[in-house]
């Protein structure tokens, strides 16, 4: 039954109460309703243009310091494709391979049945290597006749310091997302230039797979931090992931070593959805774009083994199988939830390591046994005799990062700011972590929505993002480039940073919102007037260093071989040098700089004989079974005095060969002496023992090279 009642009469005062409320609420509406003001909008437009102006520098840059080396306009084609040295020659060997074809058909089949990499197998180059982007590059150069005004090497190296912008553009916003300002992205930039050497080495390391994933790793990141931010709307979202899903393909296609970073950063967002620092929903979405993205590089290689039997599959597949059973994790007292989450971080990783071993049982995975060797000789304590690991070991790559680039990170004011960010952040995200631990309360939304957040989401990414990988450059100094760059972002961040300043200022009781605000903007500017005044004339002094390329030996060497073998002869020698042969001259080879296959491996350490204390039935009998028509042998190999005793390559066959090491020093007391002599040393002297098997045909300063006998050496 409908009644009527009195209406309630409001006094002139609670009648402005009630407007001035209103009014509150409805202001923000209104003002987002406006949307950006006109200033906003110059000032992105701003921003974007010098991220990429910035980014187009910065190839400029590199471009130009890579012809002031070489003078790499003005050389001979054979000393252009020496100068991509070691696996930068096999790589670029086969975009050329892919130009001289007869068709792009004819040219992927080719690369499917391929028969002159390693001599008398038949391997597919396209599921072993990633070389899916020489493929669409040689496609491209085919195609478009533009590029036909340009030389092939050119187009190449072209798009490779053009990716530089991408990867600088990538740095500059992902800074520019955190801090909420352009000026970040400006210092992020400066800083990325300035610390060139431990930032890239794209410029003379050309074809190297990293410079062709670390620009969209970056992409990745920076679409990480923006699908981190919350109250997104859904098309935004939909968007962010696009770029995350995009940019991790590319990045896992073009690296072998894609499984191993993206391990690391599945590893982050687990660390940070148990301390409930991202919302379990995107981390679940960023978890199945890693393995969409694995299995679809799989797919394209062909049923890559490597792939599937990778721990980051293994892991990730783990931790959303017990995520989804172990529902109560976030639930209960401060340690109630810490025996659940010490539970559940167990079941994990049990089930990656059954998972992983279950895997590779099946599949009888054997391709990256050496990296987990290295791993395991790295960390241990004891040394290893492991032929594999130790290669890897002694090379100054592979080592700890030097203790002088902090002083490089220091001279252009960067360490300084990153250790102080890096401090705050990490115990503002120790007390959010324990807030949200002694707190969580799903079912009480009101305390929830209480609870003090020191660190964001995005901030916090990039906080584990930036710990992570600096372990492991710390410990690997190759991998240094997946965390300078970051480094970069990270203390420009700081500086332009409102929240950090704020955080900093209230630890001594200065804090004014307009003081965080003066102090961000005055610092940052002064750090950016500062490098610019310093180090802008050493970059045009830099720039204006002219050298040329200078190779001889090598040179002499390849046309040799040119004009005095038949194209299908079979050479033998060390890996490095036998990616140039094939560039240079298209013949088969023994070996080569692509480690990651058993077979390959062990055939590797079979014709590094020719440096070991053997005998020269033995050698001749190893590289007749490859099918080896010539051998080259280095001087700078046989008489090594780059690396220390113990890390010379004679001192590593000799002691897989169980032979006590070449010169003074201690040897281990099972090792016994050899019964042959050095073969690179003793070959020289043409005593009728040798010459019977082996013939010189050509010599310079540095090559040695040596046609083998087709009789059967006798056992």
């Amino acid at each position: 039954m409908t009644t009527v009642r009195q209406r309630k009469r409001t006094n002139a005062l609670e009648q402005n109460q009630i407007n001035s409320h209103t009014e509150k609420n409805t202001k923000p509406n209104i003002k987002e309703v406006s949307g950006p003001t006109t200033w906003g909008i110059l000032s992105h437009i701003i921003g974007a243009m010098m991220a990429i102006a910035l980014g187009l520098l910065t190839s400029y840059y590199v471009a130009t310091l890579h012809e002031n080396d070489l003078w790499f306009s003005n050389i001979k084609d054979v000393e252009r494709e020496i100068s991509f040295r070691t696996e930068c020659g096999l790589y670029y060997s086969y975009y050329k391979q892919m130009l001289l074809a007869p068709s792009i058909k004819q040219g992927i089949i080719d690369l499917i049945y391929d028969n002159k990499t390693e001599s008398m197998r038949t391997i597919n180059i396209l599921q072993r290597m990633n070389v899916y982007q020489e493929v669409v590059l040689a496609t491209i150069y085919r195609y478009l006749p533009f590029w036909n005004y340009l030389e092939p090497v050119y187009f190449y190296i072209y798009t490779l310091f053009g990716l530089q912008t991408l990867y600088v553009s990538a740095l500059y916003i992902n800074s520019w997302l955190l801090s909420r300002t352009w000026l970040s992205g400006l210092l992020t930039a400066i800083w990325y230039i300035f610390n060139r050497v431990d930032t890239t080495r794209v410029e003379f390391t050309i074809p190297l797979r990293e410079n062709w994933a670390l620009p969209f790793f970056a992409v990745q990141i920076a679409g990480i931090t923006y699908l981190l931010r919350p109250n997104l709307t859904a098309l935004k979202e939909r968007m962010a992931l696009s770029v995350v899903f995009i940019s991790t393909f590319i990045f896992s296609i073009t690296w072998q070593f894609n499984q191993f970073v993206l391990l690391l950063q599945a590893l982050v967002l687990f660390a940070l959805d148990c301390s409930d620092m991202i919302p379990a929903i995107k981390v679940a979405k960023l978890y199945l774009i890693q393995v969409t993205c694995l299995l679809a590089v799989c797919v394209l290689q062909f049923n890559n083994t490597m792939i599937l039997g990778s721990l980051v599959l293994s892991f990730v597949i783990a931790a959303m199988l017990v995520r989804r059973l172990q529902r109560n994790l976030k639930r209960g007292d401060l340690l109630r939830r810490l025996c659940n989450l010490t539970i559940h971080i167990l079941l994990v990783l049990f089930l990656t390591w059954l998972i992983n071993k279950t895997t590779k049982k099946l599949l009888n995975l054997q391709s990256d046994e050496h990296i987990f060797k290295f791993i395991q000789a790295k960390i241990g304590f004891g040394k290893t005799r492991d032929f594999d690991a130790s290669l890897y070991l002694c090379e100054e790559a592979f080592r700890q990062l030097p203790f002088d680039t902090f002083g490089r990170f220091s001279d252009t004011l960067l360490f300084y700011p990153y250790l102080c960010v890096l401090f705050i952040l990490t115990m503002a995200a120790l007390a959010t972590t324990f807030n949200n631990f002694s707190s969580s309360n799903p079912n009480n939304m009101e305390k929830e929505k209480k609870k003090p957040i020191y660190v964001k989401p995005d901030v916090a990414y990039n906080l584990m993002h930036t710990i992570l990988f600096g372990c492991l450059a710390l410990s690997t100094m190759r991998m240094k480039y997946l965390w300078t760059s970051h480094m970069c972002v990270f203390a420009s961040f700081g500086l332009c940073s409102i929240e950090v300043w704020g955080m900093l200022l209230k630890c001594f009781r200065l804090y004014t919102a307009q003081r965080a605000n003066i102090m961000r903007y005055f610092v940052s500017i002064a750090v950016i007037i500062y490098l610019l005044f310093k180090f802008s004339p050493r970059i045009m002094e830099e720039l204006s260093e002219l050298r040329e390329f200078y190779d001889p030996d090598t040179v002499q060497l390849m046309n040799w071989i040119k004009l005095n073998t038949p194209k299908n002869a079979v050479f033998a020698g060390s890996m490095q040098l036998l990616a140039g042969v094939k560039l240079c001259t298209g013949r088969v080879l023994t070996n080569h700089p692509h480690y990651e296959d058993k077979t390959l491996r062990e055939r590797t350490k079979q014709v590094y004989q020719i440096y070991a204390n053997r005998s020269p039935e033995d050698v001749h009998s190893i590289l007749r079974s490859f099918g080896t028509d010539y051998a080259i042998l280095e001087d700078s190999i046989c008489y090594e005095r780059r690396h220390g005793r113990g890390c010379r390559l004679r001192d590593l066959l000799d002691l897989d060969n169980g032979h006590i090491m070449d010169g003074p020093g201690d040897n281990d007391p099972d090792l016994k002496p050899s019964p042959s002599p050095r073969f690179c040393d003793e070959i020289k002297r043409d005593l009728p023992s040798y010459s019977k098997y082996f013939t010189r045909v050509f010599k310079n300063k540095t090559f040695h090279v040596y046609r083998l006998s087709r009789k059967t050496a006798l056992k």
